[in-house]
């Protein structure tokens, strides 16, 4: 029983260590290079809020993250 118990601890971590990563991932891949911000730019100029599109010119990068990074740079408040 000893070595149940044991294994049930090292797995909690094991769970609990991917989601911390993942936010840290997410965090910094909300960061865009230059040359992504001028891709980003002359592709929505192209095909428009077509996100998906836009991602695949761009590797590493989701629809999700470009949208998210253009709505905060060019976001109209009146």
């Amino acid at each position: 029983m000893a070595d149940l118990d044991s294994s049930s601890t090292s797995n909690n971590a094991f769970i609990d260590s991917p989601s911390f990563e993942a936010k840290k991932e997410e965090s910094s891949k909300l960061e865009f290079s230059q040359d992504e911000e001028i891709l980003i730019t002359k592709m929505f100029n192209l095909v428009g809020e077509r996100w998906s599109l836009i991602a695949g010119r761009i590797p590493g990068r989701t629809a999700e993250e470009i949208e998210k990074y253009w709505n905060s740079r060019n976001s109209t408040s009146q």
